[in-house]
């Protein structure tokens, strides 16, 4: 990911002043007017707090460190700067949460269809369920009356959905929603080709959040917050 957002930002005419890994750090995180972090999950709060110390704006993709992520949102506010958390970049997969939550809406009102979520990635993918697996399951837990969600087929209390992983060869990410009633089915959708989508989501993020103060996702980028 790292390798795609540079190309990218420099392609739409960004200079990298800064990078950043375990093996190599260049540049001076000073000169920089904005950072993106997708890191391990065990680095996640140090990368993302040395640029908010300085004031400096941060957009973040890593999943997996979620349980500190409120640390984050804490610091940026002490610092006046600004935040921005997604689990997923892509501008599809946006159009896709915010297509979940409607049909979640709809479907609320049908007990008689039973929800899943299911999604497929890389090997070298650390986490299980993803990221947007997760959003995609607390959205539609906000929008019903289930409780929680449970990574198993069939979860073991009434009220949880259940989200499925599964880690094979190289594929960059593909989620789906599925509503199953005794007589049909609805699926929504969404596959990934590849990672650019994410590099480009997260350049735009970091350019839309120059000048601006507090915690952001998403959905305030693409104006798709309801």
């Amino acid at each position: 990911m790292g390798k795609a957002i540079e190309k990218v930002a420099k392609n739409r005419g960004h200079q990298i002043v800064c990078t950043v890994d375990a093996q190599e750090s260049t540049g001076s995180l000073n000169e920089a007017d904005a950072a993106i972090n997708f890191s391990v999950p065990e680095a996640a709060l140090l990368n993302i707090s040395s640029a908010l110390e300085l004031g400096i704006p941060v957009v973040c993709g890593t999943t997996g460190w979620l349980d500190q992520k409120v640390k984050a949102e804490i610091l940026c506010k002490e610092k006046e700067t600004a935040f921005l958390y997604a689990s997923n970049f892509s501008i599809g997969v946006n159009l896709f949460f915010a297509l979940n939550k409607n049909l979640a809406e709809f479907m609320k009102k049908h007990p008689s269809y039973k929800v899943a979520v299911e999604e497929t990635h890389h090997i070298h993918k650390l986490d299980a369920p993803s990221g947007t697996a997760i959003t995609l399951a607390e959205d539609i837990i906000e929008k019903t009356h289930l409780e929680g969600w449970e990574t198993a087929k069939n979860p073991s209390a009434k009220n949880q959905l259940p989200i499925q992983s599964h880690r094979e060869g190289e594929v960059p990410g593909i989620h789906q929603v599925e509503y199953s009633s005794p007589i049909d089915s609805i699926k929504i959708r969404h596959e990934a080709y590849n990672r650019q989508g994410f590099a480009f989501g997260a350049v735009i993020a970091a350019e839309w959040i120059l000048g601006k103060k507090g915690v952001f996702g998403m959905e305030d980028v693409l104006n798709l917050s309801q």
